[in-house]
């Protein structure tokens, strides 16, 4: 593999929040970065919006995180419902108070942590960015990966030392390397629909993050900084155009709670859901992160969560071979090894359970299901290994971000 240097960058493909985030840890290390992103400016995604404990902790090392919480909200306590039965349980992250110093969730939606870090980069001389430029090919040379590119002044090629391929489910890096990307892809659809009208106003008791299970139609509702936003299934044989239909929209946010005046949707959108991860992480020089990586449910957050984990653990490991000298071999198989083992065992388990949760039918299950909630969650001690799970800080306390090979010969690791 060749050295990086600024003839030969690191290049990030992919300008979401964990093609940004693997870039800015990289810069912030003093590693020269390209990052390449077909837009012409980051993404306005608002998809994704919860930053949990043990990615705020990592975040907090690229001296980010005081400008997230000054537009987030701080959310503390989150509910799990049933439509019919209201609150089931309450779970309160300040259980972690003693072991994060971060005890809650954070809501921020992902495109402002995607502008934040831009404005940044835009300013750091160790960062390259190419936006409106897509990746067409890449091939691994003997000097190292050589991306083809197609952006503003035509076709080029960039020579580079390492890359992270952060470009999503849809992965050109991927499907360059030839990886599989096994796994299945939901009947339905999920929506996300936004409102201003504050829900909490209409349901009193209603948490900042619920997840309401029901048979028929399931809900997640959470309040962002900017609107209460509202995710739910999308039946078979119901088009896009039918989901999004005002008329439609408006009858299922009032079944919700009533509201007289009708509620303004501020945005929406539908998309499919697929739980599937790469079939290895790493060919060569080349690394998968994100949704090029593992794609998965978005019920408990953690998607977002650990595509940022994945960019931060490349990162350090580049940051360790450039700098330190590390044998690149050992980093980057225990990168693929971790993150590969990371979101199969906690990512794609925990997100399908919680999914699992939300639509169960039978009735006995659906009962069985409630009280293991409630004796979770009037237990502290149960209730503590619960939330440590889902903050992701059970994964890095075991597993690390960027952890030395050295330290992982001793774990469990598949």
């Amino acid at each position: 593999m060749s050295p990086v240097s600024a003839a030969r960058p690191v290049a990030v493909v992919g300008g979401g929040p964990v093609g940004m985030t693997a870039a800015a840890t990289l810069a912030h290390a003093g590693l020269p970065v390209v990052l390449v992103e077909q837009s012409d400016e980051p993404r306005p995604d608002w998809r994704a919006s919860t930053f949990h404990a043990a990615t705020l902790e990592a975040l907090e090392t690229i001296d980010i995180t005081a400008q997230m919480h000054a537009e987030g909200l701080v959310v503390p306590t989150y509910q799990f419902r049933d439509r019919r039965d209201g609150l089931i349980a309450e779970f309160d992250f300040r259980l972690l108070a003693d072991a994060t110093r971060f005890p809650y969730r954070l809501q921020l939606n992902q495109q402002h942590l995607v502008r934040m870090l831009h404005e940044r980069l835009q300013g750091d001389p160790n960062v390259q960015l190419r936006l409106g430029t897509r990746l067409t090919g890449l091939r691994i040379a003997p000097s190292g990966p050589v991306l083809a590119l197609q952006g503003p002044d035509g076709p080029t090629e960039l020579a580079a030392s390492y890359v992270i391929g952060a470009d999503g489910p849809r992965s050109t890096v991927r499907a360059a390397l030839g990886i599989a990307f096994d796994g299945y892809t939901y009947p339905e659809r999920f929506a996300i629909t936004s409102t201003s009208v504050d829900l909490q106003g209409l349901l009193p008791d209603l948490g900042h993050v619920n997840y309401v299970a029901d048979p028929e139609q399931w809900l997640f509702i959470l309040r962002t900084p900017e609107s209460w936003r509202v995710v739910w299934p999308v039946p078979e044989g119901v088009s896009d155009e039918d989901a999004t239909n005002p008329e439609r929209l408006q009858r299922l946010l009032q079944g919700i709670a009533p509201y007289a005046p009708g509620y303004p949707v501020i945005d929406h959108q539908v998309y499919g859901v697929h739980q599937r991860v790469a079939a290895t992480f790493r060919v060569g020089p080349v690394l998968l992160a994100g949704d090029a990586a593992h794609i998965n449910s978005p019920i408990g957050g953690v998607g977002l969560n650990s595509g940022i984990h994945d960019a931060m653990d490349a990162a350090r490991r580049l940051a360790r071979i450039v700098r330190h000298g590390a044998d690149p071999e050992p980093e980057l198989d225990a990168y693929d090894r971790i993150r590969r083992t990371v979101a199969v065992e906690y990512v794609q388990a925990d997100t399908q359970r919680n999914t699992d949760r939300l639509r169960e039918r039978d009735e006995a299950v659906r009962r069985r299901h409630q009280d293991d909630m409630r004796a979770i969650a009037a237990d502290p001690d149960k209730a503590r290994d619960y939330i440590r799970r889902v903050s992701l800080l059970e994964s890095v306390e075991r597993f690390g971000i960027g952890r030395p090979p050295a330290e992982l010969e001793l774990e469990d690791v598949g």
